[in-house]
């Protein structure tokens, strides 16, 4: 049994099986995602998810599922799973044997005497899924009839019926092509084999996302069939099916499948499955090379990048791909500022830490590589940019005050990573010194000087060194304020003061740093990460769940997120040496289960801050996913 697999029983329950997904993404920054029984549940699930920029900046549905059919004698069985209002039909899932994740997804159905293989791939680097179909056993003549539901809309939107659709189709090699829009591309559907296409278009009206409906959202959308494709197939022979924006040619879908499995790392443990999903973040298109924060919804963020950026590359030796991404990143600075969100028109620039985090992942670079020159070869010029425009002053308030800490923040504004927003305004507003930018902005300085021996940002540095032990530390309460703005201090337990212990860099003496820890530690620590906040606050929520309004209001004040941890590791390491082995292993041991949880096979955005501490939002996001590497990394050093 292969280390993700699933048997019937738990295929055939739908409150167990609709609750895993799996997503899959390639360089191009397309991706496919669904449930493991192939149900969406998500308006963000598609076979077949792409970017189309001569559109918007969104990712948009292509193909969104399709529905086979078994035929032999005249019989139809029909193995596709959708959700309608009070039912799902058809409800092919019960056919369904097993799910195997080795070494890509795969499904097995029996129907009588027919075993059926279903396997899923993108290729690597083009718009394009593939899946292969291959007959295991079979005691009479099979037909396997593929009808394809097109959506052909921005996967935050939801499609409906309409007039407008272009229900035209022009024939390609074993296939069809269909261009509903026309500020779309137009989509290939082929197969591997001489096959037919029947035109039979109709409109399937209200698929129902069930993951929508929980969230508060519009969940119910119209899907274009246009028709289905037939084919002959006979035991132990596999058949391609293939969606993409190019044309295809069939002769060669057997070679590219194989050639695409090839490149996969096999996902047999719980580190290789970090590593397979750590390359899923990365898109390299239009010559940039970026961090996908995280799948499905999210697109790329600057203070994401680089958190993330040395976990996903540096732990697996990949200097290129982690220089290709600062370049990309480097050419975004504006001023002294990185694009939080975004870019060109749609750039939200408002990030007080994304530029004090590149300094952090640039020493990152030189920890793995000892390669200071081309640090310096390359981004100097940016690092005193940055420098001097936070002394200097810049958007959203941000400057230095006289005594050297970093203040920031306007009213209706979020600039650090906690960021919801409501109607009301920030959830957790932070206007004035939060603690992680001070760490953050001593050890910039610090690396700047360590660069250029300048003597005036030494003597920076060490101002702020005195101001931050004297404005955030507190001997009564043996922990850091969260956030200081002038007299007023906030002494909510976060696990933002992590940092102040875990940078190259640190400011507090070994006796504080334990201190802090082991507050976060007893407060915050959990087997998925650290709470954002404690639970014994009266602002704590410890279920992420319901509206949006009510996700927000929770989402860092109390959830779980894994990505400080690393930070929290990296701390509990230089303070413990050798003896936080046990204690670090532990730590990764308890994240073994997740991979057959919710993204299967990566690791989610967040978790419940009570127990059981479920997965929630996004169902693989690059920090968390990085961080753990990162952590694995670090225990294995020590």
């Amino acid at each position: 049994m292969s280390y993700i697999h699933f048997d019937k029983t738990q295929l055939v329950n739908l409150n167990y099986s609709l609750d895993r997904e799996i997503i899959r993404s390639n360089q191009s920054g397309a991706y496919t995602s669904t449930t493991i029984i192939g149900c969406n549940t998500r308006k963000y699930h598609g076979l077949l998810v792409v970017p189309q920029p001569q559109i918007d900046s969104q990712n948009h549905i292509m193909l969104s599922t399709v529905h086979e059919t078994v035929i032999q004698h005249g019989a139809s069985f029909n193995l596709g799973i959708s959700k309608f209002p009070g039912n799902y039909s058809p409800r092919g899932h019960k056919y369904l044997e097993d799910f195997d994740s080795e070494p890509i997804p795969k499904l097995t159905y029996r129907v009588g005497g027919v075993l059926l293989q279903k396997e899923l791939i993108l290729d690597t680097n083009r718009d394009r899924v593939m899946i292969r179909y291959t007959l295991l056993e079979a005691h009479s003549p099979t037909k396997i009839r593929i009808s394809p539901f097109l959506a052909f809309r921005g996967y935050h939107d939801l499609m409906k019926a309409n007039t407008e659709i272009n229900q035209k189709f022009k024939k390609v090699p074993n296939g069809a092509s269909f261009h509903l829009y026309p500020q779309y591309d137009p989509l290939y559907l082929q197969i591997s084999k001489k096959g037919e296409f029947v035109p039979a278009p109709d409109w399937y009206y209200d698929v129902e996302y069930i993951m929508e409906r929980e969230r508060g959202y519009n969940y119910q959308e119209d899907l274009y069939v246009p028709g289905y494709f037939e084919f002959d197939i006979e035991k132990g022979e596999s058949v391609i099916f293939s969606a993409g924006l190019t044309e295809a040619d069939p002769k060669t879908r057997t070679d590219a499948f194989e050639k695409e499995i090839a490149r996969r790392i096999p996902r047999n443990n719980f580190e290789n499955c970090l590593k397979n999903s750590a390359g899923q973040f990365i898109r390299n298109r239009n010559g940039k090379t970026r961090i996908i924060a995280g799948y499905p919804w999210f697109g790329w963020w600057g203070r994401d990048t680089f958190v993330a950026a040395p976990g996903l590359t540096l732990t697996k030796g990949d200097t290129k791909t982690f220089l290709d991404i600062m370049d990309t990143m480097a050419d975004e600075l504006t001023g002294p500022l990185f694009p939080n969100v975004g870019s060109g028109v749609t750039t939200n620039m408002n990030s007080i830490d994304a530029p004090l985090w590149f300094f952090w992942s640039l020493q990152q670079y030189i920890y793995y590589t000892e390669d200071t020159k081309t640090i310096k070869d390359r981004y100097l010029g940016k690092l005193k940019g940055i420098i001097d425009g936070y002394i200097l002053g810049t958007d959203f308030n941000i400057h230095v005050q006289p005594d050297g800490l970093v203040y920031g923040g306007e009213e209706g504004i979020a600039l650090t990573w906690m960021d919801a927003v409501t109607s009301d305004g920030p959830v957790t507003p932070r206007i004035g010194c939060p603690v992680e930018i001070q760490a953050l902005w001593y050890n910039a300085l610090c690396f700047y000087h360590e660069l250029m021996g300048d003597e005036k940002i030494a003597l920076l540095a060490a101002k702020v060194r005195d101001s931050f032990e004297k404005e955030f530390w507190s001997d009564e309460y043996g922990y850091l304020a969260d956030l200081v703005n002038g007299d007023e201090k906030d002494w909510a337990i976060r696990p933002n003061m992590v940092f102040a212990t875990s940078l190259p860099y640190t400011m507090l003496s070994e006796n504080q740093n334990d201190q802090i820890l082991e507050t976060v530690k007893s407060k915050l620590l959990t087997t998925r990460g650290l709470r954002s906040l404690a639970p014994d606050d009266s602002a704590y929520k410890g279920y992420y769940f319901g509206d949006q309004i009510s996700r927000d209001n929770a989402y860092h004040n109390g959830t779980v997120w894994v990505w400080p941890m690393g930070h929290f590791v990296e701390g509990y390491i230089k303070l413990h040496g050798k003896s936080a082995g046990n204690f670090i292993k532990k730590i990764v041991n308890g994240f073994d289960g997740i991979m057959t949880q919710y993204g299967v096979g990566t690791v989610a955005e967040i978790f419940d801050g009570d127990p059981p501490h479920r997965p929630k939002g996004a169902v693989s996001q690059a920090w968390s996913v990085a961080e753990l590497l990162r952590i694995m990394d670090l225990s294995k050093k020590i």
